[in-house]
């Protein structure tokens, strides 16, 4: 054992290498207090690993014996419980959401159109920009000031948990709050979107599932008096990730009222670790969404909710469109798909770009995060408000399905400025929701709608305001906007095809849409059933299928998805699914790192305390050595917060001997349970007296038997495929031969990072 002053130098020379290496994603001038720090929203804190492993230990050997058969039967059933709950929950959620969106944007947009037809231009805008105003300002002062983890998507976050990355406040209490609505009272996303900001709401609804499902999965919060002992059974990782599974399903479903297209997001996008029994759970909890969707909407038909009319709850039915295409309708599609690409990897770029300018302005404070939303709010205002100017008046055609001008809230025809029987085309697009725009630009049937000059004009408007909105500290969603300025898009490349094309042009909205989405988000299967449940057109699968593939291609050339950028920029140790071509160069010892702390099996309880107060480590290797064993061998791994509970239940003795009945006799499986998102057992929370310092504890009846093990000459790059697919949070190195030590050291998420290894070895990049 080395002596404090030696550990407390390698504690300080481990920091500064992991701030020199960790300073390339967005961590500039942070300290790194663990192995690792990451930004959770736009907030900074410590993050660590998830224990997807079940350990076998005599403990749980014992609690698994113990159980009778109605407990597992119980057990089973809160499973499909939790899934209805949840489902219930996100959909009630999903459905208020958009209510008080509608209805909030809905009087907004009325009182301008008001002022508007009376001629007061500047009180319009005025009013306008005033209501946008202050519901921005109120959505960034709660993710300034209340829960710094609400701001942004919260996709990539939940996409980082479900690979098995834990930080503070991902999905706590007050992060699902400042998601949603309590009691009447309108939050962040809510704020945000009815804002007119270029965001959507369905990242922050996947956030909102998540975070229902994990409230519920951890058996209540203790931090804020939420907690049921029958929830017991569910406070470890491998359950909860199940669980935040379904809630992240159910998000997807209630923002767009994709039921089957979740599942495929939670399976495609989201989860890194799937099962057939989470398929059937996931596909009946958001099975659950669509019923209460479903039956909230026939209650809103009868005008009960509101201004809440179409719109809302997104559903662009393309159905009455005649699905015909030839040849000049293929290439078009094709082109569709390669500029997509193109347009969707260079929105990912600068996305990036932007992220990284606003973590350095959002370093400075709350006020200066409030600051920079209050500018993005101006200019989106006057943007909107402005840009219809420059658009000439349209007379309202003569076979209008809908009233021309129309002075309600949404609608294609948006008389602005314009003499009674015109409207202004650009108006119609900026100066409603971004469902109700994105509709308008889906409807058939209405070739001359929208001048080219004028979608030209909407489109570059939306897609800068899209880059430049993302990263301020509201809650956003990034596919609503990727899916304005692709069905714009889209439709801008019908009119230009409309001589030579068969295809009608809000057909070409759709392929637009889909095709950037390709390019930026880089999913093909969920996203082709969500946008095929949107629109309600099974005819356009192959083209869907085709603009896909190919905008997909074309992006994966120049970056990566959106969400994987996002990932990394926040500091987030994501495993990614195919390890790096370099790590088949290096074999498992190469990057085990020191020092390696390891405990007897039967441990002095000073020598604990010690190891558990110099080091950051979560793992421990436990070695039997004589006379427990003929030679020292490894017989488990023990984890820090089992070892805070035996310590805390001081099942101790004065002799160095096996104590597994003691141990078992006062401390059950249930004591080890995971606490929620309260404070869990601390280091100081333990009261061990001086004397006790010299005394010995077995250790044997906790630590993990059975640790999955690699021999030390593994290639990297088969061990990272493993400790992704087993989801672990340590994998223990032995040698290869039997007369040194009985292990090596120990790998962990960090020791499979890029920048981890290529700290190590910086010219390792180059070899194939």
């Amino acid at each position: 054992m080395m002596d404090f002053e030696e550990r407390l130098e390698i504690d300080d020379f481990e920091s500064e290498v992991m701030e020199r290496i960790y300073s390339k994603p967005l961590l500039i001038k942070r300290v790194n207090t663990t192995s690792q720090i990451a930004i959770v929203g736009a907030n900074v804190c410590p993050v660590e690993s998830l224990d997807y492993e079940v350990p076998e230990n005599e403990l749980v050997n014992e609690d698994w014996r113990s159980r009778r058969t109605v407990q597992i039967f119980q057990y089973i059933l809160l499973k499909w419980a939790f899934a209805l709950i949840i489902g219930l929950s996100t959909g009630l959620v999903g459905i208020f959401n958009n209510i008080a969106v509608e209805n909030i944007a809905g009087f907004k947009l009325l009182l301008t159109t008001e002022l508007m037809l009376k001629q007061k231009y500047y009180k319009a805008f005025a009013a306008y920009a005033g209501c946008n105003l202050g519901l921005a300002t109120s959505a960034a002062a709660l993710c300034a000031f209340i829960a710094p983890a609400a701001a942004g998507s919260g996709i990539p976050e939940v996409k980082a948990y479900l690979n098995g990355v834990d930080a503070y406040s991902i999905l706590a209490p007050s992060t699902l709050f400042v998601k949603v609505n309590v009691i009447g009272i309108i939050f962040g996303s809510i704020f945000g979107v009815a804002a007119g900001f270029v965001v959507g709401k369905e990242g922050p609804m996947v956030h909102t599932g998540s975070c229902i499902a994990s409230l519920i999965g951890q058996g209540g919060s203790r931090k804020y008096h939420l907690t049921w002992r029958w929830l017991r059974y569910f406070k470890n990782d491998r359950d909860r990730r199940d669980l935040i599974t379904c809630g992240a399903a159910a998000g997807v479903a209630a923002a767009f009222r994709a039921p089957v297209g979740g599942v495929l997001f939670a399976l495609e996008e989201a989860a890194s670790w799937w099962r057939s029994a989470l398929l059937w759970r996931t596909f009946f909890t958001t099975a659950v969404v669509a019923i209460v969707l479903r039956g909230f909407i026939q209650l809103c038909s009868t005008g009960t909710c509101g201004l809440f009319g179409q719109g809302g709850l997104i559903m662009y039915d393309i159905s009455a469109a005649n699905v015909v295409y030839s040849t000049p309708d293929i290439l078009a599609v094709i082109l569709l798909g390669v500029i997509g690409g193109i347009l969707g990897s260079l929105y990912n770029y600068l996305v990036d770009k932007v992220l990284r300018t606003y973590s350095i302005i959002n370093e400075r404070g709350a006020a200066v995060k409030i600051l920079l939303v209050i500018m993005i709010s101006l200019l989106t205002s006057i943007c909107s408000y402005g840009l219809p100017w420059l658009a000439t008046c349209i007379p309202c055609p003569a076979d209008a399905s809908t009233s021309c001008p129309n002075t309600d809230v949404s609608g294609n025809y948006k008389s602005f400025q314009c003499p009674p029987g015109h409207y202004n085309d650009l108006a119609s697009l900026f100066l409603n929701t971004n469902d109700d725009a994105i509709r308008n630009l889906l409807s058939t049937n209405t070739v001359k709608e929208f001048h080219i000059s004028s979608l030209f004009i909407f489109f570059v408007a939306v897609y800068c305001l899209g880059i430049i909105t993302y990263g301020i500290a509201i809650p956003s969603g990034l596919f609503i906007p990727v899916i304005l300025a692709g069905s714009c898009y889209g439709r801008l490349v019908g009119r230009l095809f409309e001589p030579i094309s068969k295809l009608d042009v809000g057909l070409f909205s759709l392929l637009g849409a889909a095709s950037f989405l390709g390019g930026t988000m880089r999913m093909t299967v969920s996203l082709c059933v969500i946008l095929l449940e949107l629109t309600n057109d099974l005819l356009m699968l192959p083209l869907v299928m085709l603009v896909l593939l190919i905008s997909k291609t074309m992006g994966d050339m120049f970056n990566k998805g959106v969400y994987d950028q996002i990932v990394k920029l926040k500091g987030l140790p994501y495993m990614e699914a195919h390890p790096e071509p370099y790590m088949k160069h290096l074999i498992a010892r190469d990057v085990v790192t020191g020092p390696l702390i390891t405990f007897s099996g039967v441990e002095k309880v000073g020598n604990i305390l010690h190891s558990l107060k110099n080091t950051g480590h979560n793992g421990f290797p436990v070695i039997d050595e004589p006379p427990f064993s003929d030679a020292p061998e490894l017989c488990g791994l023990v984890l820090r917060s089992k070892l805070l509970v035996l310590l805390k239940g001081k099942a101790f003795s004065k002799d160095r001997v096996l104590a597994g009945n003691k141990v078992l006799r006062k401390i059950s499986e249930l004591d080890f349970a995971k606490a929620g998102s309260g404070k869990g057992l601390k280091l100081e929370d333990l009261d061990i007296q001086e004397e006790e310092w010299d005394m010995y504890v077995d250790l044997h009846p906790i630590a993990n038997t059975s640790p999955y093990t690699v021999v030390e000459t593994m290639s990297l790059a088969k061990a990272a495929v493993l400790f992704r697919e087993l989801g672990l949070r340590h994998m223990c190195v032995v040698p290869k031969s039997q007369e040194r030590p009985p292990i090596v050291g120990i790998l962990t998420r960090h020791d499979f990072q890029p920048e981890h290894i290529l700290g190590l070895y910086p010219h390792i990049r180059f070899q194939q």
